[in-house]
This record gives C-alpha cells, sequence and structure tokens, in this order.
C-alpha cells in the first residue's frame, strides 16, 4: 500500500511532466481544438437560423408549404411538370429497427417531377428484399418503384456494386440521380431542394446533406454522434464535404472524369472516392443549409462499432505547481463548457430546422438527448481516437456488413464471404444480414415488420 509521501512523490513527478514544455503544448492545442469546434458549430448554428428564418417568413406571408419550396408560385402545375427526372438508388443491405421508417419517408417524397426509386438488393437472401417487397406492394400504384438484385460484386465493395447496377437499371430519361443510404430520414421537400439547387447551378459535380444523428440512448450511439458533429460544420456553410448525394446522370453515362472506373475498379468508399475525383478535377461539392436529415441510430447499438473518433488531450490535476495546474485545468474546463454549448445550440437548432421541414412527421425533441452522456462520450472518444487511428494505418483489411475486404494500394484486391465466421447484425444499424432465400423470415421478424407498419406516418398528407 503507498504511503502518502509516496503519492506525494507520485503526484510531484506528474505536475512536472505536464508543466513541461511538451505537456503545455498538448494542453494548449487541446484549448485550441475546443474553441475552434465551438466557433465551427456556432458559425454552423447561425447559417442554420437563417433558414429557419426564412421559413417562418415564408409560412407568416400566407405561403403553408414553405417546408416545400420558398416561393409558392413554384408549385404551380406550369412550373411542375417542367421539372428534370431524378432516379433515386437505395443500395440494401439488412433489415434493422428503423429502416421501414426510412424508406417510407423516402417514397413520399412530394417532388412534383417524374420520380422513381430503385433498390438494389445482392440477393432475395437478403432480409431487405422481403421487407421493402412489402412496403412497395403496398404504394405499388402511387410510386414508380422496383427491387433490383445486383448478384455479387467481384472487384468492388458491395455498397459500390449496388449504386453501380442501380445506375444500369435506371430510366434513360435521368437527369439526375441521387444516392441514399437507408439509415437517414428524408423531408417531403428534400428531393425538390436538392434538384433546385442542381438546376440553379450546373456547377454543381456533388450535392449532398448532413445526418443528424439522434442518439438512442447508448453510450455507443453518443460516441457516434459526438463523432460526427464535427462534420456539421462543413454542411451547414455549405462548403466541400466528402459525402456523396445527387449527382448528374451524365457523370455516370459517360464516366466523366472516371466516375464509374474509380468506383467499380477496387472502390471501397463511395463517398471517399467520387471527394477525391471531385477534388482532383476542381469539381464543386455542396451541401444546401436545408440539407438535413435525421439518422435514427440503432437502440442496440454495440459499443465496439466505435472505431474513429477525434483526438483531443484531458489534463490530469496536481499537489505542486498547485497555481500553473489550476490555471490549466480551468482553462481546459472552460473550453469544454464552450464547445459543449455550442454543440448543444447547433443541435437545438438542427432539429428545429427538421420538424419544419417534416412538419406531418412526429417531431424530433432535444430533451431525448442525454447531455451527461455526450460529456462521457466525448472523453471517450478522445481515448480511443490515436488506438483506432493507429491500427486504421497498419490494418490492411476492413469488415463491412459482414463482408472482409482486404486492400492493396487504396483499392480492393480480395473480398471474403462467409456466413459462418462472419456477423449475423450489423455493429452500427444492428440489422439482420442474413435470411432466407425466396422466402419470408421467421415469425419474429414477421411480428416485428406488421407491428411497424401501424405507427409509421401516412403518406402525402400535403397533397399539392
Amino acid at each position: 500500500m503507498w504511503s502518502f509521501d509516496s503519492m506525494d512523490a507520485f503526484l510531484f513527478a506528474a505536475s512536472r511532466a505536464f508543466c513541461s514544455p511538451l505537456g503545455l503544448f498538448i494542453q494548449i492545442q487541446g484549448f485550441c481544438i475546443c474553441l475552434l469546434l465551438a466557433l465551427g458549430w456556432a458559425l454552423a448554428s447561425f447559417v442554420r437560423s437563417k433558414e429557419i428564418r426564412r421559413l417562418k417568413e415564408s409560412t407568416k406571408s400566407g405561403n403553408e408549404f414553405a417546408f416545400l419550396c420558398y416561393d409558392i408560385n413554384d408549385l404551380e402545375h406550369s412550373n411542375q411538370v417542367n421539372l428534370p427526372r431524378v432516379s433515386v438508388v437505395m443500395p440494401l443491405k439488412g433489415f434493422g429497427e428503423h429502416n421501414l421508417h426510412n424508406w417510407r419517408s423516402q417514397i413520399t417524397s412530394l417532388y412534383g417531377g417524374p420520380l422513381e426509386f430503385l433498390f438494389v438488393v445482392e440477393s432475395t437472401e437478403d432480409p431487405a428484399y422481403h421487407a421493402v417487397s412489402r412496403l412497395l406492394k403496398e404504394f405499388e400504384d402511387d410510386v414508380e418503384s422496383k427491387i433490383v438484385v445486383a448478384g455479387l460484386s467481384t472487384t468492388c465493395s458491395q455498397k459500390i456494386h449496388n449504386q453501380l447496377v442501380g445506375v444500369e437499371k435506371m430510366h434513360k430519361d435521368t437527369k439526375y440521380v441521387l444516392f441514399l443510404d437507408d439509415d437517414v430520414r428524408l423531408h417531403p421537400g428534400s428531393i425538390g431542394a436538392l434538384t433546385a439547387e442542381m438546376e440553379k447551378n450546373p456547377d454543381i459535380f456533388i450535392q449532398t446533406g448532413y445526418p443528424l444523428d439522434l442518439p438512442s440512448g447508448s453510450l455507443g450511439s453518443y460516441c457516434i454522434y459526438e463523432y460526427h458533429m464535427p462534420c456539421s460544420m462543413g454542411f451547414a456553410t455549405g462548403g466541400k464535404t466528402f459525402f456523396c448525394g445527387r449527382m448528374h446522370d451524365d457523370d455516370f453515362r459517360t464516366d466523366r472524369h472516371g466516375v464509374v472506373s474509380g468506383l467499380r475498379d477496387g472502390g471501397y468508399s463511395d463517398d471517399m472516392t467520387l471527394a477525391a475525383i471531385a477534388g482532383a478535377h476542381k469539381r464543386l461539392i455542396t451541401s444546401p443549409p436545408v440539407a438535413v436529415f435525421p439518422h435514427p441510430l440503432a437502440s442496440d447499438l454495440s459499443f465496439g462499432s466505435q472505431a474513429k473518433i477525434k483526438e483531443k488531450k484531458e489534463l490530469l490535476g496536481s499537489h505542486v505547481l498547485l497555481k500553473l495546474r489550476l490555471l490549466l485545468a480551468g482553462s481546459l474546463a472552460i473550453c469544454t463548457v464552450i464547445e459543449l454549448l455550442s454543440m448543444w445550440n447547433l443541435t437545438r437548432i438542427e432539429v428545429q430546422l427538421c420538424n419544419l421541414l417534416s412538419p406531418e412527421a412526429p417531431p424530433l425533441s432535444l430533451a431525448s438527448y442525454n447531455w451527461c452522456l455526450v460529456f462521457i462520450a466525448m472523453l471517450v472518444d478522445n481515448f480511443l481516437y490515436p488506438i483506432s487511428a493507429m491500427r486504421s494505418h497498419f490494418s490492411q483489411s476492413i469488415n463491412w456488413s459482414g463482408i472482409r475486404y482486404h486492400l492493396k494500394d487504396g483499392k480492393i484486391n480480395k473480398i471474403e464471404r462467409s456466413k459462418e465466421k462472419g456477423p449475423k447484425f450489423t455493429d452500427l444499424g444492428g440489422k439482420h444480414l442474413y435470411g432466407k432465400k425466396g422466402a419470408p423470415n421467421n415469425g419474429s421478424f414477421l411480428r416485428s415488420l406488421s407491428g411497424s407498419f401501424v405507427h409509421w406516418r401516412q403518406p402525402k398528407k400535403y397533397d399539392v
């Protein structure tokens, strides 16, 4: 058992280490990171707040459909009939607790132009195949949609393979293609807003949006939320981002800038590949301020799925050199509080914006966020970031949705599939990855599916 003298000696040594030039540099770096994040979130809050004011002013002036477009004259039939055709391509893998609600929000879009949805699966064994088949059957008379079976990928990730097959199957008159992940919810006017921006500026290469994480209550979900929040700065200000969304169909039909070949030949991350292509050819990537999409996280999210987290430094107390240590600790505490307040404010504004953009949906609530867990998630993220960064640097393989991809020179050169060895559920989405070929899944799956239909929102509440 340590004596008080030993404890004093330890605290003295630790205090000297933290007050050394290197220790001071690390702590000052922590102050700067906290304050830069707080400033970035404050600027993002300002941009999102402007959109909220525009929505409210448009509503006050008599436009009850401001959540669709600011100028109600744009909803005139003469304008709607001239809207370009859009194809929505959604690569699917597995079926989770939020998928049905997400898909329903996507296919019940109030976009006034020609619109088709292509749900692309690897095979009929995928549980998503049965779930989406039931959903589309319900809307077969109202929505232009189909399910595409893509088969197994051999040269790229399964997601990219599904996307490219979907592009091949889209309508010949399509002008814009929108890639959607199955874990986000759209607002009724989202497709129209993205289309309007691309029509306004033909130089745009990619339109994208920010997924606002809705933590389920577990620490893992709050770690995901805290890790994604810095990304909201680039999305909110309309700057260049690294998440793929809407593109011109001609970019795929003509393989402009090597878009198709870059994805097909060893591609494993669609957003990073397209961002690299855009950067190399100086093409524009933008994100409209209204492109904020609710992203509900799985309730059984495992803690092991937190692989990438931002890095900061925490401080320790000290017995000797007390004044300097208290000053450093107090400064970091103040910076951390400022950072948390800025994060809270941006989340509050984005929740309010989402509610205005989806007036027919159950409102999101800031009260569902546990800010004590957000603070704990920050500490956990700070600890795990350097570990995960080192692991990612030295590892040459990655497991996505039960498929292991081996990389060489930044591209996929080997794909391994094994139902026996791989996971049955995804870490992030909590999805069932495997089902029975050509037949519905077991009773529990059917019960959850039928029960979900009862609670999902009704489509086309606002019929224009």
